[in-house]
């Protein structure tokens, strides 16, 4: 099949070259000033050509279709979080916490903690928008004597946190599926199915294969997904809220146990730590919140569209959650017969318990079913992207194979491929321990909150300079949503590390921290054998944005610190190992050209888009 290698060589000329892509027609050559202020001379662009034009400017050739609008990336990152898929596989850990106030108070605390994240990364996002996300936010905003380590760390931490949170989308359906069919007994207190590992690990392998499948071959039609998924979602929810509330075939609770009751004596741990092993329900659900940024080239205006719809999302995936969690506690059966259940999976027992039967429990879990298989396919679709950016600024080994765009299918197959691979090999741990749920679900959300972290602490260390020149900055709102992220940041890393209860045993022992030294232990690896003499980061043309920046800001104190960072000579910035070369030096590999839209005849192509 053929594709498109991210590392060729583009044809020199006095104007930049746009490459056309797989599916459009080729575009019309952009005037030079046209990239650096668009448009302002009086030439009309597109919304498309404008986000072309950014892009061009960061140093990449469009290749992706832009092809969603506002409303369907708020579509795709409501499916990213799949409220109430993401509470449902969850909820035994919040349960085991606390029990109802640990579910629900833990859910709006979150989602309050989260939308600080939202804000913050939408901040930079509007004003560095490129699929390569958090890692290019990074190499931007920090020290140039830094920028090349710190965007290298960040990119590792978000790549294979998209990939093992796709992992725990995938498995965590597995496992949901299997507490679903066990609903129907052979006899009381056995299910229908067994449940070997062998077994389950071949579900998973379905699963996983379904998703990739679905992503590879739907491409087109994936919006379209995503739309039906929003009201799938809403209409599953609402059926919950109704049927539960009205059967309530063993009673209901009243608000004071609802709200108030907390019992941490199931998970062994003091009171407040309980509570706080107790967010790893919501801080999962919600740790997708960042991921759309790898869809910033497929909008045709990323600078706004990603930001709007990362904070839209978590409130309104806020919304969802208190509707779905409220019936399911006011009918909650007892405590220590949910978190004992071997499935690790309450949720089927509790609509089994409300609802009075095992048929009628099953269809209302069928809506929690399908729409965690959308959560794995939207999941794939950007682990696959993130996974792609990153190969084609050479940071993962055989990034050349890897940073390459199939042409028939308009994605990026190989890295797709790639992240598959490793989700099935990772799955593999649930043959040594039935608590792999809680590792891939913790190494997750661990290895995503580092890189929302990382641009986040970067940005305010700097004083937010960079981000005034952004469409979506929010002043001294944006400051103390710096700080509630960095804070979350902070505690969330050894808090997921730590076991859901005590004492602890083998076989239900907290292997997220295993996952996370693995992936310190080869990312630090490559950097040494590789890396650190070869990647040079993102091949951003950083004068071509502080041109466009100054061109497009009033703020007198923005100017100067652009200004600034203009005239900067090359003497000032470090060579050393920890460092990077100057922006508009293009990343280089073994035996191989320059990648970018440039070849080495700078003298011949423009100095800055």
């Amino acid at each position: 099949m053929a594709t498109t290698d991210f590392h060729q060589q583009a044809p020199v000329s006095k104007e930049p070259i746009m490459e056309s892509r797989p599916s459009s027609e080729k575009k019309d050559e952009f005037p030079r000033h046209e990239l650096h202020n668009g448009g302002r001379d009086g030439v009309t662009v597109t919304e498309e050509e404008s986000a072309d034009a950014a892009l061009l400017r960061m140093g990449y050739q469009p290749v992706l279709i832009r092809n969603r609008s506002t409303l369907q990336v708020v579509f795709m990152c409501s499916v990213l979080a799949s409220i109430p898929y993401g509470l449902a596989t969850t909820m035994y850990y919040s349960l085991l916490g606390g029990g109802p106030a640990n579910v629900i108070w833990g859910w709006v605390g979150l989602t309050f903690v989260i939308a600080c994240v939202a804000l913050s990364l939408g901040e930079i996002c509007s004003v560095y928008p490129s699929a390569s996300g958090v890692y290019f936010f990074t190499f931007m905003l920090a020290p140039k004597r830094y920028r090349k380590i710190a965007s290298y760390i960040c990119g590792y931490a978000f790549v294979a946190g998209n990939i093992t949170i796709t992992l725990a989308v995938n498995f965590g359906t597995t496992l949901f599926l299997v507490a679903s069919i066990n609903l129907f007994e052979s006899s009381p207190g056995v299910g229908i199915f067994a449940a070997e590992a062998y077994q389950v690990f071949l579900v998973f392998l379905g699963i996983t294969l379904l998703c990739n499948a679905i992503s590879a071959f739907g491409n087109r039609f994936l919006p379209l997904l995503d739309t039906f998924a929003i009201f799938w979602n809403f209409a599953g929810i609402i059926a919950i809220l109704i049927v539960v509330l009205v059967l309530a075939k063993e009673g209901r609770h009243n608000a004071k146990y609802v709200f108030t009751n907390f019992d941490p004596s199931n998970s062994g741990w003091p009171r407040g730590w309980s509570f706080m092993i107790g967010l790893l329900q919501a801080a999962y659900a919600t740790s997708s919140t960042g991921m759309i940024v790898s869809m910033c080239e497929e909008v045709a205006k990323p600078e706004t569209q990603v930001p709007k719809a990362m904070l839209a999302t978590v409130f309104v995936n806020g919304i969802f959650g208190v509707l779905f969690l409220l019936p399911l506690l006011f009918v909650l059966p007892d405590l220590a017969y949910l978190v004992a259940l071997p499935s690790g999976q309450p949720v089927p027992a509790i609509l089994k318990s409300a609802v009075g039967s095992s048929g009628g429990a099953f269809g209302l879990l069928v809506p929690l079913l399908v729409l965690g298989l959308l959560c794995g396919v939207a999941c794939t679709t950007a682990a696959s992207r993130c996974t792609w950016a990153f190969s084609r600024d050479g940071a993962i080994p055989g990034s050349r194979w890897w940073g390459n765009c199939n042409k028939s299918l308009d994605v990026p197959l190989n890295a797709m491929m790639l992240s598959m691979a490793i989700q099935i090999g990772l799955g593999a741990i649930y043959f040594g321990s039935y608590a792999a749920f809680n590792a891939f679900s913790g190494s997750g959300v661990i290895l995503l909150t580092i890189s929302y972290a990382v641009p986040i602490i970067v940005s305010f260390a700097e004083g937010r300079q960079q981000i005034r020149a952004g469409k979506y900055y929010w002043g001294s709102v944006g400051f103390v949503a710096n700080v509630v992220a960095i804070a979350w940041s902070i505690l969330a890393v050894p808090l997921f590390c730590m076991p859901s209860y005590i004492p602890i045993t083998a076989a239900y022992i907290n292997y997220a921290s295993a996952v996370l030294i693995g992936v310190v232990l080869i990312s630090a690896a490559w950097y040494g054998i590789w890396g650190r003499k070869h990647y040079q980061g993102p091949p951003v043309h950083e004068d071509a944005i502080l041109e466009a920046h100054l061109a497009e800001t009033d703020d007198p104190r923005l100017q100067a610190h652009l200004a600034d960072n203009a005239v900067e000579k090359p003497s000032e910035s470090s060579n050393s190992d920890l460092g990077g070369n100057e922006h508009a030096q293009q990343a280089t590999f073994p035996n191989e050209k320059p990648h970018g839209i440039f070849t080495e005849e700078r003298s011949t192509a423009p100095s800055a888009l």
